[in-house]
This record gives structure tokens, C-alpha cells and sequence, in this order.
């Protein structure tokens, strides 16, 4: 599988702007949605817990659905006008977020920007189109540490402008995306020339299509159950971080956006500086499995924490393990050529929905029965202790995939051998 270089380089700036300003209008309102749930529905916090977490499947049912047809739609009309439906998308669910009077309208919201969340498996395919193969693992680090910078600035004032009113995040979210729209619509370059692009096919085009083509290869098949784990794992913090915080220690809005903020600043230090450096020494599986095994540990202090200290000490080690995700990335990039990036990642996307669509569900639900007054032991944690065995589960997918093909490297113009560390051997 050659890679053509392209003159491509400044682009990569491009997409990576754009996903700092996106990713700072949904970390403004992680910290707010579960107390508008709480406000709009009257519930307890363990009543509501249900209600998140069935808001977050709804948007993740919608991107399963949705996700594999944006993939498609990319590598046939460009990614440009896919990550401008995309973000257009997530100025409508911002807006109806905002003025929402009811759960109704707030679940209308996140099946709006559910069937248009295309910006993260668009965004990895544009990024692999103009990135060499050996240097994919980084650069997808890159696409990681800007959403970590998102996070790092979104649920800080998203706590703060919570204080303020619980609608005004949402508001200033808004503003947000719709100016990401207008810098895509003016600025962001195609990056997948006419003479990479493919047909559409409803066949690879929808969810069960793109999963068939995932599960019928080996590597993929154990690197998409290990992405599933991953986001898994990650749907207990979205949907009961914050209620589970607010249970033990009485956090507020602008405590719970803090924290998010902290994660949200490892990440983006280890993505963007340390990943680069750590995969390509320690090779893409090794590297997903060490981070696995340090991403396990953070949950297990999240869950069990005593003290609000030791749930800050869990970010901590999960933001060291963020090498997980783009190590896996690249492993799952080399697996196919350019002309199937799109596809492929958009697969990855249906991947992640489906395990996104019972992961808030059964965290809601695990958070409920570890809070209400007929808890067999309260522990309002109880639903990070689960996402420490998705991690494992994730490790034990990765540790069986075998090392990808030799890739021609267009920098030395030779073929790097199977199981190089440059290529993510072991």
C-alpha cells in the first residue's frame, strides 16, 4: 500500500483549528446538561442520572446510523463539505439546547448533532490523507491534544458562564460553531483530490454494512472491539461524572467543569507533545496497551476515590494514558489505503456509536442503583469500576493483533519491515 505525498502541510493547521474551536463548544456544556436535566425534570440526581444518560444514547443511536453514511459521502464528494455539514450540525444542537423548554426539545437537540457528528472520523480521514503513514500515530496525537484544549478552556467557562445562568453556555456554544462554519467555509482546504475519490456504496454505507466490513478482518475486528472499549468506558464520565461528583463531594458546576478542565489539559499535553515521541518508541500495540493499562488505574481512582484529591489523581493517570487512542488510530489507518479512509474511519465511528449507545445507558444505570435508597452499598463510582473492565477487555483486543504489512516510506523511498517500531510492531 503506497502513500502519495501531497503539498498538503499547512492544512493540517487548518483542521486542527477548527477542531479546537469545536471541541471548546462542547466542553463549555458538559458541566451544564446534567443540571438542566435536573432543573427541566424535577428528578433527584439519581432519578436524573437516567435521564442523561439516555439523552447521550439518543445522540450516539443517531451517529451510529449516520456516521458510516458521512464517511461514504466523504471519500465521494471531499471531507470539506462533509465537516461543514457536520459543524453546521452542531450549531443547530447548540441553538435548541439553549432555548430548549423541555426534555423533548433536548433530546431533539442531540439527534441533530448525533446525525451530523462527522468532525472527529471526517477530521482523522483528513488527516490521514495528507500525512504519511509512518507519522499518522502523531499526528492523530495532534488531533487528540486539540480536542484536549478544547476541554481544557470549554468546561472551565462553561462552569463559570453556568453561574451566570444554566442557558449561557449554551448560547456562547452556538456562537462558537457557527464561526467554525464560516473559517471552514472560507479557509479549510479539500484535502482528498478527485483522483482518490470513490463512488458511494449503500452497501459499505450504512452501520451493519460497515461493521460486516470491519468484523470480517482480524486486526480490525480486534482493534474496532478495543475503540468500542475505549468509548465504552469514556461514556460513563460523560453521563455521570458530574452527578457522581455532586453525590460524594457536593461539587458544583464550576467544580465539575475544573476537573473536566484538568483532563481536558493532560490530554492535550500528552497528545500533542508526548505521543509523537512515546509510540514510535514503544511501537503502536505496546504503546495502546501500556496506555490501557494507565487509562484502567485512573478509573479505578475515579470510581473508589475518598476524596475529591484522588479523583484529580485519577485524571492525572488517565491523561498520561491518552496514548491509547491515537496509537490505535494508526494501527487502524494502516489497514487500508487512502481511497477507504473515509470509509474506514467512518466505520470506526459506527464502532464507537453502538458501544456509545448502551454505555450511558448501563452507566446511568449502574450510578442509580449504587445511589438510590434501595443501594446494596453506596458508591456512587460504581459506574468507573465497569469502564475499568472495558479497559481491559480493550488490552486484551489489542494484544492480539498482528503487526501490519511493510509500508514504502515516501521519506527514504524503502520498505520499513513488519513489526518495525516506526510502524507500531511490538
Amino acid at each position: 500500500m503506497n502513500w502519495h505525498p501531497k503539498p498538503h502541510s499547512a492544512s493540517v493547521r487548518f483542521i486542527l483549528i477548527t477542531l479546537v474551536i469545536d471541541a471548546l463548544g462542547f466542553g463549555l456544556v458538559v458541566p451544564i446538561v446534567p443540571s438542566l436535566v435536573l432543573n427541566l425534570s424535577g428528578l433527584t440526581v439519581s432519578g436524573a442520572s437516567k435521564w442523561v444518560g439516555l439523552l447521550l444514547a439518543a445522540f450516539a443511536l443517531m451517529q451510529f446510523v449516520c456516521a458510516p453514511v458521512l464517511g461514504g459521502l466523504s471519500d465521494r464528494f471531499g471531507r470539506r463539505p462533509v465537516l461543514l455539514l457536520s459543524l453546521s450540525g452542531s450549531c443547530a444542537n447548540y441553538l435548541l439546547l439553549a432555548w430548549a423548554p423541555s426534555l423533548t426539545w433536548l433530546f431533539l437537540g442531540r439527534l441533530i448533532a448525533g446525525a451530523t457528528a462527522a468532525n472527529a472520523s471526517t477530521a482523522t480521514a483528513y488527516i490521514a490523507d495528507v500525512t504519511p503513514p509512518a507519522k499518522r500515530a502523531g499526528q492523530f496525537g495532534l488531533v487528540g491534544a486539540m480536542f484536549g484544549i478544547g476541554f481544557v478552556i470549554g468546561p472551565a467557562l462553561g462552569g463559570l458562564l453556568g453561574t451566570y445562568g444554566l442557558r449561557m453556555p449554551f448560547f456562547v456554544a452556538a456562537c462558537l460553531a457557527g464561526c467554525n462554519v464560516l473559517y471552514g467555509f472560507f479557509v479549510l482546504p479539500e484535502s482528498l483530490s478527485s483522483a482518490h475519490r470513490r463512488p458511494f456504496d449503500w452497501r459499505h454505507a450504512n452501520s451493519l454494512g460497515s461493521l460486516h466490513m470491519v468484523m470480517a478482518d482480524r486486526n480490525l475486528a480486534r482493534l474496532a472491539i478495543a475503540w468500542g472499549c475505549i468509548w465504552f468506558a469514556l461514556g460513563a464520565l460523560q453521563s455521570t461524572f458530574v452527578l457522581a461528583n455532586q453525590a460524594r463531594f457536593g461539587w458544583g458546576t464550576q467544580d465539575n467543569g475544573m476537573a473536566l478542565a484538568v483532563a481536558g489539559l493532560g490530554s492535550a499535553v500528552v497528545q500533542g507533545l508526548l505521543v509523537r515521541r512515546i509510540v514510535p518508541a514503544l511501537g503502536e500495540r505496546r504503546a495502546a496497551m501500556i496506555g490501557g493499562m494507565i487509562v484502567a488505574c485512573g478509573y479505578a481512582c475515579i470510581g473508589l476515590a475518598p476524596f475529591g484529591w484522588v479523583v484529580l489523581m485519577g485524571i492525572v493517570l488517565q491523561s498520561i494514558g491518552a496514548i491509547t487512542s491515537p496509537a490505535i488510530q494508526g494501527m487502524v489507518s494502516a489497514e487500508s489505503s487512502m481511497e477507504r479512509q473515509g470509509e474506514l474511519q467512518g466505520a470506526l465511528s459506527s464502532v464507537q456509536g453502538l458501544t456509545a449507545i448502551a454505555s450511558p445507558v448501563v452507566a446511568s444505570w449502574v450510578f442509580s442503583t449504587f445511589t438510590g435508597s434501595e443501594a446494596p452499598v453506596l458508591l456512587p463510582g460504581a459506574p468507573f469500576l465497569v469502564s475499568v473492565l472495558a479497559y481491559g477487555l480493550a488490552i486484551w483486543a489489542v494484544s492480539g493483533v498482528r503487526p501490519a504489512p511493510a509500508l514504502v516510506d515516501p521519506a527514504i523511498g524503502v520498505s520499513l519491515p513488519v513489526g518495525s517500531k516506526t510502524e507500531g510492531g511490538p
